[in-house]
């Protein structure tokens, strides 16, 4: 589910060393699954530890998941990195923002799942967003855009150069295109 380098190990080990006996740490997903979500890393004293919780055992310590979190986590990396300019602590969670979907999965979840993983989060940076509304019988994702997007006067780019040409890469015999069926009304809070 989630893997630790070995130098974030070391050093949750050291952070540790300083907690009541029995402290681990917890790793969790807030508004899991939405464009919004945030992963965060925290002490886990024993009396916080549910009965429902995933506990995943490492060199020292535990790692202790909710329920609600735990499929937002799949695939997640914790790594800890020391520069001359200080350290850093990552963690990379590529399916915290949309819950993983089966390669089997009908097409529409399977798209859904790339827009709100990897498009969405870049589309936030403008106070944008899209959804796909509907896939037709010729191949098409019929896309609606959202937020700064609605009216910008880049969307056709971000749609050809950006949204499309993603998704066909990803789908490449299953799409055939991308069409917008939003009604772009420009103000206040298109990103142009």
């Amino acid at each position: 589910m989630i893997r630790i380098s070995e130098s974030a190990q070391k050093h949750f080990r050291e952070l540790l060393k300083n907690q009541e006996d029995g402290t681990n740490i917890r790793v969790f997903v807030v508004n899991p699954g939405r464009a919004d979500a945030e992963c965060g890393v925290s002490y886990c004293p024993p009396d916080s530890v549910e009965t429902d919780d995933t506990i995943l055992p490492f060199s020292g310590f535990d790692a202790v998941v909710d329920e609600q979190s735990a499929p937002f986590l799949e695939d997640a990396e914790i790594d800890f990195v020391e520069q001359d300019l200080g350290s850093q602590l990552t963690l990379k969670a590529p399916n915290a923002k949309a819950k993983k979907v089966a390669d089997d999965a009908p097409l529409i979840e399977r798209v859904e799942y790339v827009i709100q993983a990897q498009i969405n989060p870049q589309l936030a940076a403008h106070g944008g967003n899209v959804v796909i509304t509907e896939i037709t019988d010729d191949g098409m994702a019929i896309l609606q855009f959202g937020g700064g997007c609605n009216g910008c006067s880049m969307v056709d780019m971000t749609l050809k150069e950006g949204i499309e040409k993603q998704l066909l890469e990803e789908f490449p015999n299953e799409l055939n295109g991308v069409k917008d069926v939003t009604e772009h009304l420009r103000g206040e809070h298109s990103y142009y």
